[in-house]
């Protein structure tokens, strides 16, 4: 028998040596796990990490929610914030309605463009220390129904006035300054007058020297030399008009225009019709009754009777009042205008008349009436007849509510 080396001992030296080893650095030589523990092992670590990106991200996904949330709830809040503060400013802008007690202090000079609202106007009052609140102004616009008579122009106004005393202000075109406004029924005597205290520069004196010169290179020839008829109604600036002269061409330029838009006819018929139209105007106050008087003018003109109108009468004398007529007037034959002496038409128009009246003497209604006679001066109720018993009668009918009103 063959002796053999015994390398037990040294099998189990490497055992004891291995185990020795391990207390010093076991991750080192730990035995790898076996492949099934390994695959189980990759696919929780996986598992792990997709569970962390998933936290993460609905994690992220909240916080932005609970920014954009706070976001918009900051956002309402301030909206609110706002909105309530400029409830709260027109809530106390609408309270203020204060008004001075008037009738004011300095004197101010005050403007209003031509086309301004009720509000801008109110707006620029309060700053300009006339009236207290804007609130107290449009109230008393709305109260006196003049929203839409608001004159431009520039007005002589005090600090501390009383809103009704300013509207009632600036509604009268007699109190503008800078601004000329016409209106329908004006005379040529009213609306130079106007002029001149519409005009810094510019003084009655200059307009009758234009007037009295009989308008040359202004009027056309069917005027006669005479302004009255010709000027027509409407808004003009004077303020910074070179001439007298100038004013009235612009005026009369724009009466011309309008009378060609009515197409009323040219030549001495278009005189005739003005001349007609003035009169109708002035003698009723309702525009329902212009052509019925025409019509009373032709059928009087026809027959060859006086015109008998005492309007007429008045404007030869210079009277805005007829009733200021007297007697010796009324029978001075010397007045071209007296309509009881001279048949006929009077020699040029008595004002300037508007639209409706201009109308009414190009295409008058039918009738055979000859008298007429206002019977209500409150209403302008007239009444009319070709009859001189039933016009003595509605003369009459007018005494008595005359006498009624204390006229």
């Amino acid at each position: 028998m063959t002796d053999e080396p015994d390398n037990s001992n040294d099998l189990m030296d490497f055992f004891s040596q291995d185990q020795e080893g391990s207390s010093s650095d076991q991750s080192q030589l730990d035995p790898p796990l076996p492949p099934t523990l390994r695959v189980k092992a990759r696919r929780e670590a996986a598992q792990r990490r997709k569970k962390k990106r998933i936290q993460g991200f609905f994690q992220a996904l909240i916080a932005l929610i609970l920014i954009v949330g706070l976001i918009f709830t900051a956002t309402i809040v301030v909206r609110g914030i706002k909105q309530a503060k400029k409830q709260q400013d027109t809530s106390l802008a609408v309270k203020d309605c204060s008004d001075y007690s008037g009738p004011g202090t300095d004197t101010v000079e005050f403007t209003v463009s031509r086309g301004e609202g009720s509000g801008k106007i109110a707006e620029d009052l309060v700053k300009a220390g006339v009236v207290k609140s804007s609130c107290a102004f449009n109230n008393a616009v709305s109260g006196a129904e003049a929203s839409q008579s608001l004159q431009p122009g520039t007005f002589s106004l005090k600090k501390k006035m009383k809103a009704s005393d300013v509207v009632a202000i600036l509604v009268d075109p007699s109190k503008a300054k800078a601004i000329l406004n016409i209106v329908q029924g004006d005379t040529v005597k009213k609306v130079i007058a106007k002029a001149a205290a519409a005009s810094d520069h510019l003084t009655l004196a200059d307009y009758q020297k234009v007037i009295d010169n009989k308008g040359k290179g202004i009027l056309p020839a069917e005027a006669g030399g005479s302004f009255e008829g010709w000027l027509q109604e409407g808004t003009y600036e004077v303020k910074d008009a070179t001439s007298a002269q100038a004013v009235l061409k612009k005026i009369v330029n724009a009466r011309i225009d309008h009378l060609n838009s009515l197409n009323v006819p040219q030549g001495s018929k278009r005189e005739t019709i003005l001349i007609k139209a003035s009169i109708a105007q002035a003698e009723v106050n309702r525009s329902d009754y212009y052509g019925k008087v025409v019509r009373v003018i032709e059928n009087r003109l026809a027959k060859d009777m006086t015109l008998g109108m005492d309007t007429i009468n008045a404007y030869g004398f210079g009277l805005d009042d007829a009733s200021q007529l007297t007697k010796s007037q009324l029978a001075d034959s010397s007045n071209a205008y007296n309509s009881r002496v001279h048949k006929g038409l009077p020699p040029t128009p008595i004002s300037n008349p508007g639209d409706d009246a201009i109308k009414a003497a190009i295409n008058p209604p039918a009738g055979n009436w000859l008298y007429f006679v206002t019977v209500n001066l409150d209403t302008g109720e007239t009444k009319f007849t070709d009859n001189s018993k039933t016009f003595n009668t509605y003369v009459k009918e007018y005494q008595q509510w005359s006498a009624a009103h204390g006229e």
